[in-house]
């Protein structure tokens, strides 16, 4: 039985994607490993460092071998890495040629090539469902745009805006998230060959070419050094889904606390028994919201881990690398089921705008005593109207009574704003939404800009 919720029956698919776990899973991390131990012999061939024939022979072995996963763990289990035992049982398979496998390499130049593999084949998945979640929350946003809802600031009624704004601001968001990630992909999918101590001594002058054909095989990039105790690439690529989960959490919380039932502004999409309670059945429960705000502070907390695991001694670590074992791919799988419950969720949310007309009003007019306050002051002076509007605030906060109705019995109001009508005017929330609309079409007009910009590569084509 599992003892994870991410290979869990019952949990996995609500922390994790299956998709996400196929890129993570055992078998694709030791295919990851063959992969790069393949790439090295056919490398080293072209530089006349191994025969043809026996890089061919590795190749093959490669692609065909049958893992022996009970001997390879107990092996692991021994030597506290995989890769020796790994070596062991494809320089069987390879016949004469296994001789020449892992030639000149050490251990972690091929885990860390592995994880290079694994980041470009994850990143590729998160850039792909940030680009889907952008055009759901674009057309969100667009639908919206003009929807009058209360702006809060502190948990209080602060000035009008509309629930598009909002949805824009997290959209900006996400944009610069795809933005990140491109600019990113430079710095994470590089390849690792270096030798022992990374000096490559043990593949003579012509080490750097070799690790240049080592690295264009896989289609990664050549470091300009060793990474193996230099490990900002990897942590750049979990501290991004910090960003990334962060940001579903923050739209999370807008969602849930909307959805309560004292707001009723939004609610998830319906799907009969999701969010349902076993003792009241009138609850609809905001899970898609739950999970995302779970997936947030969880990834936040590997952040925090791999941030730690940067701090190497010397050439090779004595345990901080072992932090990414975990880091990493539960990182991944947390990100993309919050990737998925986001699309879901923005997908199918349902907006209910009479309620957020209906909150607007709750306050009898007083979420807009600012609107008047500027209309006033080029005539009474700004701290002069402040202080009548302030006056009239205080008077409809004790007495009840919209605000309208209160500055309308004030002259000096009334003849500053050009009659009782135009005090109603300035006193409805939807006449003073700012350029909530022109942000959205900002937003919204330059949110496709990301989806011409690098793409993940590898070798033979795009991803």
């Amino acid at each position: 039985m599992a003892s994870t919720v991410f290979d869990s029956l019952l949990f996995r698919d609500m922390f994790g994607t299956a998709e996400m776990r196929e890129v993570f899973s055992e078998a694709g991390l030791v295919g990851r490993y063959l992969e790069a131990e393949a790439a090295l012999a056919r490398a080293q061939a072209r530089m006349g460092v191994i025969p043809e024939a026996a890089a061919k022979a590795i190749d093959d072995a490669a692609r065909a071998i049958e893992i022996d996963y009970d001997l390879l763990r107990h092996e692991t289990e021994i030597v506290g890495y995989p890769i020796l035992p790994l070596v062991h049982q494809l320089s069987k398979a390879a016949g004469d040629a296994g001789r020449y496998v892992h030639w000149g390499a050490t251990t972690q130049d091929i885990m860390d090539t592995a994880n290079a593999l694994q980041l470009r084949a994850a990143l590729d998945i998160v850039r792909r469902e940030l680009t889907e979640l952008r055009g759901i929350m674009a057309d969100l946003a667009i639908r919206h745009r003009d929807t009058p809802m209360a702006g809060r600031t502190h948990l209080q009624q602060a000035l009008p805006v509309t629930f598009g704004y909002k949805v824009a601001v997290w959209l900006s968001s996400i944009d610069r998230h795809i933005e990140r990630l491109d600019q990113a992909l430079p710095r994470v999918l590089v390849g690792e060959f270096s030798g022992a101590a990374g000096t490559l001594a043990s593949v003579g002058p012509d080490g750097l070419g070799m690790q240049r054909l080592f690295c264009e095989e896989l289609g990664l990039g050549q470091p300009a050094i060793t990474w193996h105790v230099a490990r900002d690439g990897v942590a750049e690529a979990v501290t991004l889904l910090g960003l990334v989960t962060g940001t579903l959490g923050k739209i999370a919380t807008d969602v849930m606390m909307m959805a309560a039932t004292e707001f009723g502004e939004l609610s998830e999409p319906f799907v009969p028994g999701r969010g349902a309670s076993s003792t009241m059945p009138q609850k609809r429960n905001p899970i898609s919201s739950e999970l995302m705000l779970a997936a947030a502070k969880s990834v936040r907390q590997h952040v925090a881990a791999m941030l730690d695991g940067m701090i190497h001694d010397f050439e090779r670590a004595t345990g901080p690398w072992h932090l990414e074992w975990i880091s990493l791919p539960e990182s991944f799988l947390l990100t993309a089921a919050s990737l998925a419950n986001a699309k879901f969720m923005l997908a199918g949310l349902v907006v209910h705008e009479d309620r957020m007309r209906r909150n607007l009003d709750l306050t009898g007019g007083l979420i807009v005593a600012e609107a008047v306050m500027m209309a006033a002051a080029p005539k009474l002076g700004r701290q002069h109207a402040h202080d009548v509007v302030y006056g009239a605030c205080r008077t409809a906060i004790e007495g009840g009574g919209q605000l309208a109705d209160i500055l309308a019995g004030i002259p000096e109001v009334v003849e500053a704003l050009g009659g009782v009508e135009e005090i109603r005017a300035k006193c409805d929330p939807a006449n003073y939404l700012g350029l909530c609309g022109e942000m959205v079409d900002r937003v919204v007009g330059t949110s496709g800009q990301a989806e011409t910009g690098p793409r993940l590569v590898r070798a033979g084509g795009d991803l």
